[in-house]
């Protein structure tokens, strides 16, 4: 057996339960999957959610009412179906807009996830901007999205990459990365939440250090747009990525939200149908954005299963997600810091740090797969892995991790039994050693 020998936490616990809020936001009724019992009738403890949210029924009844009332192509159909499917599906374009307060709601271009918006950006913006010895700057936290796109433009253009590292408390390093801004430097890309730290990026200052140098910049926000209000005109940046499976909606959906005139001057990534405006045997011309860049037939359920998911997230309103999300995101680290065979990563939000309702971690006892895998025996559900964090995994000295991710589904309740069920698996494996 594998054993993670890491300084553990101390012991800590600042919570009480006169401050628990004991209630999820919206209804957990309406998330038919939560209501199950697993493994001898132990009840379902999700807490996965920072791979895959779960879905209320209002995006999974979307979907089918799409499906069984108007499926048909989009676009370009006479018929009626036609109509009232590229109604539903250029609706959810202005949701999405509506919701990161774009200028246009031409600045949303559909992809299958956030993977597909950053390679898009690497590939169009990329490919026909950047030259051989021009910088881009990320960090060491990075999903693995957005680090292979930026590593295959480097092999095709000479691009540089340079990489930020964390500071003291497991965040970015911000003096750092600016020490990184040359005139060279075209692009800082960077995880606005990272998905194992938790921390959150301080985008103001990032944006600032990009522009003293004509530079852009980029957020994956995988982690922040479910979970925050994510204004993209406040934030000032030029492109950001998300997935929609993250955000309560379903999978195989995403967009890239990217400022109209950066937009308009990028070249089409993906050929096809769709994105054209005139086609010889050998010569084409192309659509504006964001047609330009949706070829084929696009996603058509998922994008309205996508716009009900933030019609949910709306009707709740981001800045109650983010107050439920940092009382809970308190109350995990203040639980687990009791167990202190337990190393966690990430800032301490009972320092005043800002982070994310979740939490990584690995044992001095028990391998992290070994964590997961009895924790699932009690029904509770986490990750194990490397979380598409291979380099930040490495920085750390780790082979792979636990972590524990909530939404608004989750109460304090869920994290308690997340503890117990941690206790419990930690004793055992104790015993045996002994």
């Amino acid at each position: 057996m594998l054993l993670l020998l890491l300084t553990p936490c101390l012991a800590v616990n600042l919570a009480s339960p006169a401050t628990k809020v004991g209630r999820p936001l919206g209804s957990r009724t309406d998330f038919p999957i939560l209501h199950q019992e697993v493994w001898d009738g132990r009840p379902l403890v999700y807490l996965d959610s920072a791979a895959t949210s779960q879905k209320p029924s209002s995006v999974i009844d979307a979907m089918r009412s799409h499906l069984e009332r108007d499926n048909a192509n989009v676009h370009r159909g006479a018929h009626l179906l036609a109509a009232r499917s590229t109604e539903s599906y250029e609706g959810a374009r202005t949701a999405l807009a509506e919701f990161v307060n774009a200028n246009s709601r031409d600045e949303i271009v559909f992809t299958r996830g956030a993977t597909e918006a950053i390679n898009l950006v690497a590939q169009s913006w990329g490919a026909a901007n950047l030259c051989e010895g021009d910088e881009v700057i990320l960090t060491v936290m990075e999903h693995h999205s957005n680090l292979v796109p930026w590593q295959q433009l480097a092999a095709q253009r000479g691009v540089v990459l340079k990489f930020a590292r964390l500071n003291a408390s497991e965040c970015l390093d911000l003096p750092h990365l600016t020490s990184l801004v040359s005139n060279r430097t075209k692009l800082i890309s960077v995880a606005h939440v990272s998905n194992m730290l938790g921390c959150v990026a301080p985008v103001k200052e990032i944006v600032a250090a990009a522009r003293g140098v004509g530079a852009l910049v980029m957020l994956d926000a995988c982690q922040s747009l479910p979970h925050m209000p994510v204004d993209v005109q406040a934030l000032g940046v030029d492109f950001i990525a998300a997935s929609g499976h993250k955000m309560l909606g379903p999978t195989g959906i995403g967009f890239l939200w990217g400022k109209h005139s950066i937009l308009c001057e990028m070249p089409p990534w993906q050929g096809g149908g769709e994105m054209i405006d005139q086609v010889s045997l050998f010569s084409s011309t192309y659509m504006p954005p964001p047609a330009r860049f949706e070829a084929g037939t696009p996603a058509i359920t998922e994008a309205i299963g996508l716009a009900a998911a933030v019609r949910y997230l709306s009707d709740i309103g981001m800045e109650k997600v983010q107050a439920h999300e940092e009382r809970l995101s308190t109350y995990l680290y203040s639980r687990m810091s009791e167990l202190p065979e337990l190393r966690l990563y990430g800032p301490d939000p009972r320092l005043g740090h800002p982070r994310a309702a979740l939490c990584s971690f690995t044992s001095n006892q028990v391998h992290a797969t070994d964590l997961a895998t009895f924790l699932d025996q009690d029904g509770v559900a986490i990750r194990s892995g490397h979380h598409c964090t291979q380099p930040l995994h490495t920085e750390l000295g780790l082979a792979a991790s636990a972590r524990a991710s909530l939404y608004i589904y989750n109460t304090e309740e869920d994290v308690d039994a997340l503890i117990a069920s941690l206790r419990s698996t930690l004793d055992m494996f104790a015993e045996l050693d002994s």
